[in-house]
C-alpha cells in the first residue's frame, strides 16, 4: 500500500494506466476504492492518479478542523511529491468542491475539470431538503452496512436498486472497505457545510465540464447550473434519472463525456 508525505500527513495513493496524468479526487466519507468503475475506463487512456483524503480510508485522520482549502492543499502537495506538474482533474460531490479550489489556488497545475454532482456552496446553494438531511445524517447507533442500506435511494434510482441487485452487492462489498471512523467523517461534513466558492468562480478558467443527475437529493442539480454561470470555459450535461451516485450507475456514458472531454486539445 505506497503511501508518501505530503502537506505534513501520510496519503495513501495508487497510479493506475498511462499517457497524460488525471487526479481523480474522491467526496465526503469515501476513499479511492470507490473509482472501481471509472479507473478500467479511464486508466486505457490516461495516467490516473487516485487517493484517499485526509480524513478518509489509508490516509492520516488528524484530529483537527478540515476545510475544502486544506484538502487542495493536500491535493497540490501529492502531486508535487508524485512528479506532477499539472494533470486534468475530475472530482465527485466533496471532491469537486476540492477541485474547485485547487483550480482557484493552484491553477497551473489543473489542465482541464471535470466536476460531478457538485457545487459552488455560498449564499445561492440549493441544499437537500431537511427531511433528506436528517436521514443522511441519523446514523447514530449504526453498523456501517445498515448507514449504506439507509442512503441507497439517496445515491441511486430505485429501479437500479430493484433490478441491479448484483451491482449493488459489489457496490456495498467495496463501499464498507477502509470504513471511515465517525469522528472524521464530521470533519469532513462539517468542512463541506463551510464550501464557498460562489464569487471565486470567475478565477476557474480551464476548460470545465460539469456533470449532474437530474433527480440528485444530496447535492440538487441547480448548484451545477450556478457553476455553468459562473465559470467562463464551461458547459453541463444532465443524466435523466441519475441520482448522486449517477458516475457508477451509468458508468459507461459518464466516463465516455469525461474521456472525450479530456482527450481534446486546449
Amino acid at each position: 500500500m505506497p503511501k508518501v508525505k505530503a502537506n505534513g500527513i501520510d496519503i495513501y495513493y495508487e497510479i493506475h494506466g498511462r499517457g497524460e496524468p488525471l487526479v481523480l479526487i474522491m467526496g465526503l466519507r469515501r476513499n479511492a476504492e470507490w473509482w472501481y468503475r471509472q479507473l478500467p475506463a479511464l486508466s486505457e487512456h490516461f495516467q490516473v492518479l487516485v487517493f484517499d483524503n485526509r480524513g478518509a480510508g489509508r490516509s492520516d485522520q488528524p484530529q483537527e478542523d478540515y476545510s475544502m482549502a486544506l484538502f487542495a492543499d493536500d491535493t497540490a502537495a501529492l502531486m508535487k511529491t508524485l512528479g506532477l506538474s499539472s494533470a486534468h482533474v475530475l472530482g465527485i460531490s466533496m471532491g469537486g468542491y476540492i477541485a474547485q479550489e485547487l483550480a482557484i489556488h493552484y491553477p497551473e497545475r489543473v489542465r482541464r475539470l471535470v466536476l460531478g454532482c457538485t457545487g459552488p456552496g455560498g449564499r445561492l446553494a440549493v441544499h437537500m431538503t431537511s427531511e433528506r438531511m436528517a436521514k443522511f445524517t441519523a446514523n447514530e447507533g449504526l453498523t456501517p452496512a445498515e448507514i449504506l442500506r439507509k442512503d441507497l435511494d439517496i445515491l441511486f434510482s430505485e429501479d437500479f436498486i430493484r433490478n441491479e441487485t448484483k451491482k449493488i452487492e459489489e457496490f456495498a462489498e467495496i463501499s464498507l472497505r477502509y470504513y471511515q471512523p465517525p469522528e472524521s467523517f464530521l470533519r469532513q461534513l462539517d468542512a463541506c457545510r463551510r464550501h464557498d466558492t460562489l464569487d471565486r468562480l470567475h478565477r476557474v478558467t480551464q476548460p470545465t465540464l460539469i456533470l449532474t443527475g437530474d433527480d440528485d437529493p444530496l447535492v440538487p442539480p441547480g448548484n451545477s447550473l450556478l457553476l455553468k454561470e459562473r465559470i467562463p470555459r464551461s458547459r453541463l450535461e444532465s443524466f435523466p434519472g441519475g441520482r448522486h451516485c449517477f458516475f457508477m450507475e451509468f458508468a459507461e456514458r459518464f466516463n465516455e463525456r469525461a474521456i472525450d472531454f479530456l482527450g481534446k486539445e486546449k
